[in-house]
């Protein structure tokens, strides 16, 4: 019989091992560098142990999940929220539902929300993101079974000193305070409080009044409060909190399996500093007693979400934190001339359709506005993006609902020359992902649709 063979002595072993891991690093580099030239943000979270990030689909991997109902609440940083949920929409050509116009831009706030405060040119929709008063059935009848439901919630001191600033014209609660003082009416709030007269949700528990709860159940009520914290558990999947929009942004790609670049953002609805008023410990805590539901649904789900972040792992979101504020920066300074912006108030912000609405003269909210030269080295679709990441409520709202009605018409009401003939397609809206304005900033991009006018 044929000698056995020898084994190769053990130095040969172990060069052969070190080339074949050594090709595998090689190629897993490149098939990295394929897929949209993200090496080092997956790199970081495969050091990290961190779930992977992506800023491009791969094969293989969960498909984004686009059917959201996120319940906007007042002074939350929900603006923010809304439109990136807005330019989401348009970049995956999704359907935003938009109030009628008899409701403006909410949906007839505030009113219960009903399925008949919803513009026909928008039905049947992936995403619902205007002011609301909830309504679950109504919701549920609207929106796809598979829908996720998510809100924010906001710290209750802050958030009602923002409230009182910033409605102290239109609510009546806070006219009657004499020279508008928030002191005097934590004194006394019973002295200028109505429950029952316009605009008085914004005066007291605005938190539960949104989710659709009972604003003026009494703080000695327990059991209804426990009962209505258990039911805004049931209904949403993620409740964010704007002390934490960042982590937040974290648990919400996770959750609806988006990529980086999806929930990049730019802060909206800002008021100036001289506009806010620092509260001392005695002031917050009248607040929380005042608005005692809110302090309760704040406190819970506050705890919540560091619960969630924790599975995530503390080391996973502080990366992921990191690198979503790189590429926001990057991404601003790609649309401002190479620095960041600065923020202006209305009356310097030369482009109307980028100028905030002003609630009062005694509230300065301020914005943004882009370069004059921006047209130069960029593309229609690179300027569309830039222009729609910092348009503020109102003027996107109409935007939006102005080019999904126009879809709806040329997918649906056809010309009489037409009847015999197939429906057309609906056109594409589009938005370009960031990486794309980058490339395309220098000119050689191609062009896209053209933006549809705003703000007629």
């Amino acid at each position: 019989p044929p000698p056995a063979l020898a084994r190769p002595p053990l130095t040969l072993q172990m060069s052969q091992r070190k080339i074949f891991l050594v090709f595998i690093a090689i190629s897993t580099v490149s098939l990295l560098l394929h897929h949209g030239g993200h090496l080092s943000w997956t790199m970081e979270a495969f050091h990290l142990g961190c779930p992977a990030l992506r800023s491009h689909p791969a094969p293989g991997l969960k498909p984004k999940h686009t059917n959201v109902a996120f319940l906007k609440t007042h002074k939350t940083a929900s603006t923010t929220m809304q439109n990136l949920l807005f330019r989401f929409a348009e970049r995956n050509n999704l359907t935003v539902a938009l109030p009628v116009q008899a409701c403006s831009h909410q949906f007839c706030y505030p009113r219960s929300f009903t399925s008949h405060f919803v513009h026909p040119h928008t039905l049947p929709p992936n995403i619902v993101t205007s002011h609301m008063r909830f309504n679950k059935a109504e919701m549920q009848r609207l929106m796809p079974n598979n829908t996720i439901y998510i809100t924010i919630l906001r710290e209750p001191g802050s958030m009602f000193e923002s409230l009182f600033s910033y409605y102290n014209q239109y609510c009546q609660s806070f006219k009657r305070v004499p020279n508008g003082s928030l002191e005097a009416f934590l004194e006394e709030p019973w002295l200028y409080y109505r429950h029952d007269e316009k605009d008085s949700m914004y005066a007291r528990n605005t938190l539960t009044f949104d989710l659709g709860g009972d604003k003026d159940r009494p703080a000695t009520d327990v059991a209804y409060a426990r009962g209505f914290l258990a039911e805004v558990d049931r209904v949403y999947s993620l409740v964010m909190i704007a002390e934490y929009f960042d982590e937040s942004l974290v648990l919400l790609r996770h959750l609806l399996s988006w990529d980086l670049d999806d929930i990049l953002y730019v802060k909206l609805n800002m008021r100036t500093p001289s506009s806010k008023k620092s509260l001392t410990p005695g002031l917050a805590s009248k607040i929380r007693s005042w608005n005692s539901i809110d302090a309760l649904l704040y406190d819970h789900f506050n705890a919540s979400l560091w619960r969630q972040l924790s599975v995530l792992g503390p080391a996973c979101v502080a990366r992921e934190v990191k690198l979503l504020q790189r590429a926001q920066e990057r991404l601003m300074k790609s649309c401002f001339g190479g620095r960041m912006p600065l923020l202006r108030s209305a009356a310097q912000i030369k482009n109307k359709d980028l100028r905030p609405w002003q609630p009062s003269g005694k509230v300065d909210i301020v914005g943004y506005d882009l370069p004059v030269n921006l047209s130069r080295g960029f593309s229609s679709q690179a300027q569309e993006l830039c222009l729609k990441l910092i348009m503020p409520e109102v003027q996107y709202t109409r935007v939006l609902l102005r080019t999904q009605s126009l879809r709806y018409r040329q997918s649906y009401q056809l010309r009489p020359a037409q009847q015999s003939h197939t429906i057309q397609q609906p056109i594409r809206t589009s938005l370009p992902r960031h990486g794309q304005l980058q490339r395309t900033a220098s000119g050689t991009g191609s062009t896209s649709t053209s933006k549809p006018a705003a703000g007629t």
